[in-house]
């Protein structure tokens, strides 16, 4: 006699799918856990805070859930217009997500930043919130507790109530999956958003601009961050190369304020931006999965932070 199927009679659990974001103050790692969710590079990451600008959406599928990750810019206090148009594009995609993740460094004390974003999160009240303390890797255990309970007590002096504290290290990939798991049931129920084998939903042309200008932020002093800003004027494949051996041709301009970062985007016989085209060009060669020939070009376009016509000809 057979023995009954303990399984017979459940139904399935339901297909979840839906839009999550991290937030969080600048550099605090919320572009690398993405990247480490997705399993690709999908978000620009650097070591200087302010480097998101687009909306990155990373897309992690699963058996059980689609989890779309919106990649937003840090929240910090507005210097420019730019600096005003990003705060509104976090806010707008805290309203439209189905779930939060505010992370916050282990290695870092919680500090004004930290603070002045959870008044804001606290605002949002519909959308459940899970902190993510991030950066495991560079904190002890004892530095660790004290963190979780400071970020218990943030939650509390803000008025907000998290969903889950999960602490979490992108770098070693120490319980990535578990920030996954934490998410996917604050998602509704539905079925998959995206084509199985996307992983983002950005233009090419988007990404290949946030590849260059990645390489372009490597080394530069710390004025020129937020002054760099990449445009993607063209990509055609070579026309006269075999089927076996194609060859994309990408034509791009580098942006920047004033004459005086010209030189130092290019640096001494050109040999910086030859380097930035160097490491961005196989960047975009292992992104798109064929052989480029990357042209690159510096232009100067006079206090484009601060001029509306321009900034929407840059993309913002």
């Amino acid at each position: 006699m057979n023995s009954p199927d303990p399984t017979a009679g459940q139904a399935a659990a339901p297909h979840r799918s839906g839009f999550a974001c991290f937030v969080g103050r600048p550099n605090a790692g919320k572009s690398t856990l993405t990247n480490a969710l997705v399993g690709t590079k999908v978000a620009i990451t650097s070591n200087r805070p302010q480097t998101t600008r687009h909306s990155v959406r990373g897309i992690v599928h699963r058996d059980d859930a689609q989890l779309v990750l919106v990649d937003t810019p840090g929240l910090h206090k507005p210097r420019t217009l730019l600096g005003q148009r990003l705060n509104d594009v976090v806010r707008t995609t805290w309203a439209e997500v189905d779930a939060i993740g505010f992370c916050l460094p282990a290695d870092q004390k919680i500090g004004p930043g930290d603070r002045f974003i959870a008044k804001e999160l606290a605002q949002v009240k519909r959308t459940p919130k899970v902190a993510v303390v991030t950066k495991t890797d560079l904190a002890d255990r004892e530095t660790l507790t004290e963190q979780l309970i400071a970020v218990d007590q943030l939650g509390r002096e803000a008025g907000i109530e998290w969903a889950e504290i999960v602490p979490v290290s992108a770098v070693s990939g120490e319980q990535v999956g578990l920030v996954a798991d934490l998410l996917v049931p604050l998602l509704p129920e539905g079925p998959p958003l995206y084509p199985e084998g996307d992983l983002t939903d950005e233009p090419e042309q988007v990404m290949i601009a946030e590849l260059i200008r990645e390489a372009a932020l490597e080394g530069v002093r710390d004025e020129l961050p937020h002054s760099i800003a990449v445009v993607v004027e063209e990509m055609l494949p070579r026309e006269d190369r075999p089927a076996d051996r194609p060859l994309l041709d990408v034509h791009a301009f580098l942006y920047i304020e004033r004459p005086s970062q010209k030189g130092i985007v290019i640096g001494p016989k050109g040999q910086r931006l030859k380097d930035v085209g160097t490491k961005a060009r196989r960047q975009i060669e292992a992104l798109l999965g064929t052989p480029v020939f990357l042209d690159l070009h510096v232009k100067v376009a006079k206090d484009w932070q601060r001029d509306p016509k321009q900034l929407r000809r840059l993309g913002f």
